[in-house]
């Protein structure tokens, strides 16, 4: 007995691997593995409608540091919760170990003027006085 397929017209055809179908599968694996990597990664941050300035300027300074504060008056330093106590320890250890801090300040559009001004009241007696608030640039 052989180890060989006969083909219908009498030629016979030796078993082989395609290669083709299974490098199309790999490419298909590793893009489907690439994008979900990615939505993982955007999920880490904290979700804010900021308004919107025409005159919006990108910061070019060594240390920033962002605080988040959303419209049920939860805030955030660098994407994770923190009281206000917590957040007025961490920047004073900021102020400690380095010279020049610079903080900017992401209001959700819907929080009141007060909770971004008592976040700003932190920031300054935490001896931090570079400070900016964070805006959509206009389309």
């Amino acid at each position: 007995m052989r180890n060989h397929r006969s083909h219908y017209l009498g030629n016979e055809e030796k078993a082989r691997i395609e290669i083709i179908p299974m490098i199309d599968i790999m490419m298909f694996l590793l893009v489907f593995f690439m994008l979900a990597t990615l939505k993982m990664i955007q999920g880490a941050g904290i979700k804010l409608d900021l308004p919107q300035s025409s005159t919006a300027e990108q910061l070019q300074k060594t240390i920033k540091v962002s605080i988040g504060v959303t419209k049920d008056n939860l805030l955030y330093m660098d994407a994770k919760q923190v009281s206000e106590a917590d957040l007025s320890t961490a920047l004073k250890g900021l102020v400690g170990a380095n010279d020049k801090v610079d903080v900017a300040i992401a209001g959700d559009e819907g929080t009141s003027y007060k909770n971004i001004v008592k976040v700003m009241d932190l920031v300054r007696q935490a001896g931090i006085s570079s400070v900016a608030l964070v805006t959509n640039p206009t389309t």
